[in-house]
């Protein structure tokens, strides 16, 4: 009874914590009448602390949610399954690679491969195709309108790798292989997204793919730091 209370309060929780992350702050894309938010910071922390259902549930459920309450109904449906798919695959894949026994330098060649990939394409993609205006809402409160220009996408492509960067060079190993499923399972949500809007919405879809990009590399970002102090908090306990 009490491993089934914790199971549901852990599920509760984490659930509450991606409907939050992806509400609080929202940024409108306009080609796709879709929105930027921080959604995948909590997805990926579920992922990295707890079971691939937890994350998949708290992923999906918490997302979906969001889109309804934000006012984003059209999304809801595909995003219950395309952050379910997200959340599970990349608990499932940071499981899988922290019992794989490789050399320490060949985890830094692969993780530090995929980050400058997911660096290349963020580029490419905002530079060539996703320029124009952009609306960012905090909590429907308050809303600021801008406009991005083809070189305004170097800094953020700069920006957007660089903590995932910092962490890779900084820790290597175990953080190394983190990125690297946290970015694969990113790329469910990046295709999965592209995939609705563009066959089943009709939309120009493509301008939202650096967007979502963007939403990955944040959600790494702020989801290793964050696991990293809750993994030394939980040794200074266990050692006290």
């Amino acid at each position: 009874m009490r491993i089934e209370t914790l199971r549901v309060a852990r599920l509760a929780l984490s659930t509450a914590l991606v409907l939050t992350a992806t509400a609080i702050v929202n940024v409108y894309v306009p080609a796709t009448r879709g929105y930027f938010n921080l959604g995948e910071t909590m997805i990926y922390l579920t992922a990295l602390l707890f079971d691939p259902l937890t994350a998949a549930f708290a992923g999906g459920v918490g997302s979906a949610l969001a889109d309804v309450i934000l006012g984003y109904s059209i999304y809801a449906p595909a995003t219950l399954l395309i952050k379910s798919a997200e959340g599970a695959a990349a608990s499932f894949l940071v499981r899988k690679f922290r019992k794989w026994k490789a050399s320490q330098k060949v985890i830094f060649a692969l993780s530090l491969i995929t980050v400058a990939l997911y660096f290349m394409i963020l580029l490419a993609i905002g530079y060539t195709l996703f320029v124009g205006e952009v609306e960012f809402s905090l909590t429907g409160l308050a809303t600021l309108k801008g406009f991005l220009t083809p070189s305004s996408w170097m800094l953020l492509a700069i920006l957007a790798t660089a903590t995932p960067f910092y962490h890779l060079i900084r820790q290597r190993g175990e953080i190394g292989l983190i990125i690297v499923a946290l970015l694969l399972a990113g790329g469910i949500m990046i295709s999965g997204y592209f995939l609705y809007e563009q066959v089943v919405l009709g939309y120009y879809a493509l301008a939202e793919v650096p967007v979502n990009f963007g939403q990955v590399i944040l959600g790494i970002a702020v989801a290793i730091p964050i696991y990293s102090i809750l993994k030394r908090y939980q040794k200074t306990s266990e050692n006290s």
